[in-house]
């Protein structure tokens, strides 16, 4: 294991030392309103202020357009964690959000048959 500032907060054996929710300074909701596929992608400006590796990484993983359950998971956080990341970094003008392409109909019977037959195949 690694001496606090010597490395990340990671041990092989153990995991994240770090509790997650300290990542996102114990809050839960984000700023923004986002959901598991909603796209999320870098603008390009810099964020200004400090921000944590966490930001970090999300940020670096955002350069293309990727839904927000994807980061969650290259980051290895809970949704909620990482949606409250996101929104800091949309906040400061870093990302840009896009709504899933079934916002207004998320139950949309062709997206739906869609879905079941992908997983079907998966079978």
């Amino acid at each position: 294991m690694t001496a606090a500032g010597d490395g990340p907060w990671l041990d092989d054996a153990a995991g994240r030392l770090v509790r997650p929710f300290t990542v996102s300074n114990g809050r839960t909701r984000p700023t923004v309103a986002l959901d598991l596929v909603s796209q999320v992608m870098a603008t390009g400006a810099t964020p200004l202020g400090y921000l944590g590796p966490e930001h970090a990484e999300a940020l670096e993983r955002c350069r293309v357009p990727v839904a927000v359950a994807e980061v969650a998971a290259y980051l290895k956080l809970p949704v909620a964690v990482t949606k409250v990341l996101l929104a800091d970094l949309v906040d400061c003008g870093a990302l840009t959000t896009k709504p899933p392409a079934f916002h207004h109909n998320p139950t949309d019977r062709a997206l739906l048959e869609a879905v079941l037959d992908g997983l079907r195949r998966q079978l």
